[in-house]
């Protein structure tokens, strides 16, 4: 497996798992039935839940180029160090992404969106050349 295959596969990880915090918290706030049967309303969840929930969509929203552009330097075989370096940077921008958005912290989480988001356009200018 190639070094951008591997940190796809770790951010696709990442998002498989981070919506069980805030998930299993609305289910012990709303209860079993009512939170398997209805759509959840994120204001009933704590102020930290609502923000992981946030941060979650928000790596759904940067899964996607960050996925099709990896694939895209696979088949193509334009794939080098480079972007396996730039791959793992996102995974680890979007991890301090969740944690500082989760947590609250002010003025990083937007450097940890924009890190992220300078990979995909990197990977992008990789991918066109």
């Amino acid at each position: 497996m190639s070094g951008e295959l591997f940190w796809l596969t770790l951010t696709v990880g990442l998002c498989l798992v981070i919506w069980i915090p805030y998930t299993a918290l609305y289910g012990g706030i709303v209860g079993l039935k009512s939170g398997t049967t209805d759509t959840p309303p994120t204001e009933r969840l704590p102020v930290w839940a609502q923000r992981c929930h946030r941060a979650h969509m928000n790596l759904l929203e940067t899964l996607l180029p960050f996925a099709t552009l990896v694939l895209i330097l696979q088949v193509t075989a334009k794939a080098d160090s480079s972007t396996a370096t730039a791959a793992a940077v996102f995974f680890f921008a979007r991890v301090a992404h969740i944690i500082l958005y989760t947590l609250g912290v002010p003025f990083l989480r937007t450097p940890a969106f924009a890190i992220s988001w300078f990979v995909c356009l990197y990977l992008l200018w990789q991918a066109l050349s």
